[in-house]
């Protein structure tokens, strides 16, 4: 039964993930459309990605004393309402701010489902739990994106901001049939809420958030001209092998809920963060052979989002008192390293390293990830110790 309850929450993943991916593979017939360039239509990405940074807090905090079922439904309810709009936009104006109202519940959502799915799960298997949820946004990869692509190729991009808005209603109405009232915080406060970013582990997990999950995104932004340039890949070819790095995602998301369950957390996202590392050194050293690019996009797929359980749960835990807020923090991160991880990818690009160069930013991303989440270790280590000695006084 929990597991059906908890599909409600993976339809919300699909919706929010198809409106978030399908804009890159759209953008040209929008573009075509308002009669703008490409690079004016990169607009409307990066309007949605401001959206979620901006979200994820606001409604954590402002939101906290709300029941978690009540939280969803006006979050979705925003989603449906605003993508709704983006397939009636009138031009570049009205569809930036509509991109940015739709990512504003997107950081949230997840946070506020990630509380819940642990909530409801059976006790030892709350990572598992979210890897339901955030099963939505592999699906979105594998399915709708291509579909959403493929729509607004033949016939118009709005029928692909329609079928959004329809598959974010119908998340509403699961959500209010079928998700149990689970109750709030009783001593949720923005006061108290705040207070846990005087932690040094919260910051550490933004930051293992934003940059470790950078390394995906400084790979995945400039994966097609490296297929087409380097790998040899017909042009539409591509579709399909962002379908293999779709269904990695599906795998590495159960995966890394079941490896967070089973260890702690933290070793659950270093081994996942080594794997994201190894597998990104696999994609430079075969970008030239058309098999190991095949099955490093598999890996690299599988590696990066075997993340996000351990993160979430990490997160919740670290920031207790204040789970909603802290999860949907990571939400932010997480568009944060989208951002870094696209920009400092077309760095060597520009210097003419070629269209290879951008792993080589996204190995060193993870590094760095690496290193400070063992730093993360040896705090939480400490911490535990230091409770231990109390609870012994």
């Amino acid at each position: 039964m929990e597991n059906k309850k908890l599909l409600t929450l993976t339809l919300g993943g699909l919706s929010i993930g198809t409106t978030e991916f399908v804009m890159m593979g759209i953008l040209p017939q929008v573009a075509k459309d308002f009669a703008i360039t490409i690079p004016e239509a990169g607009h409307f990405i990066a309007s949605y990605a401001l959206g979620v940074v901006i979200g994820a807090p606001l409604f954590a905090i402002t939101c906290s004393k709300l029941p978690p079922k009540k939280l969803l439904l006006i979050l979705m309810s925003i989603f449906t309402l605003f993508n709704g709009l983006t397939a009636l936009s009138t031009g570049h104006t009205m569809m930036v701010f509509t991109r940015l109202m739709s990512g504003l519940p997107h950081g949230a959502f997840f946070g506020v489902g990630s509380v819940v799915a642990a909530r409801l799960a059976t006790k030892g298997k709350e990572a598992a739990a979210m890897s339901i949820m955030f099963a939505g946004l592999t699906i979105a990869n594998i399915a709708m994106v291509p579909l959403g692509t493929y729509i607004g190729l033949h016939y118009s991009w709005r029928y692909v901001f329609a079928i959004i808005a329809v598959l974010g209603l119908l998340t509403v109405i699961f959500i209010a049939k079928v998700l149990p009232a689970l109750p709030a915080n009783p001593s949720g406060s923005i006061q108290k809420e705040l207070g846990i970013f005087k932690r040094p582990m919260v910051w550490l997990m933004i930051l293992i958030t934003a940059i470790g999950t950078g390394g995906l995104f400084a790979w995945i932004s400039y994966i097609a001209p490296m297929l087409t340039g380097i790998t040899h890949f017909n042009a539409s070819a591509v579709p399909y092998v962002m379908i293999v790095a779709g269904i990695g995602m599906f795998v590495g998301n159960i995966l890394g809920g079941k490896l967070a369950d089973k260890l702690a957390p933290e070793n659950a996202l270093l081994i996942s963060l080594v794997a994201v590392a190894t597998s990104l050194l696999l994609d430079y050293f075969f970008a030239d052979n058309q098999l190991m690019t095949i099955v490093g996009t598999f890996l690299t797929g599988a590696a990066s989002f075997a993340l996000i359980a351990p993160i979430q749960i990490l997160m919740i835990r670290i920031a207790s008192d204040a789970e909603i807020l802290g999860a949907s923090a990571t939400q932010a991160a997480f568009n944060i390293g989208n951002a870094i991880g696209a920009f400092a990818g077309g760095l060597p690009i520009a210097a003419g390293f070629g269209y290879s160069s951008p792993i080589l930013i996204g190995i060193l991303m993870v590094l760095i990830g690496i290193a400070l989440t063992l730093g993360l270790i040896q705090m939480r280590q400490r911490s535990l110790k230091a409770k231990v000695i109390t609870a012994k006084c």
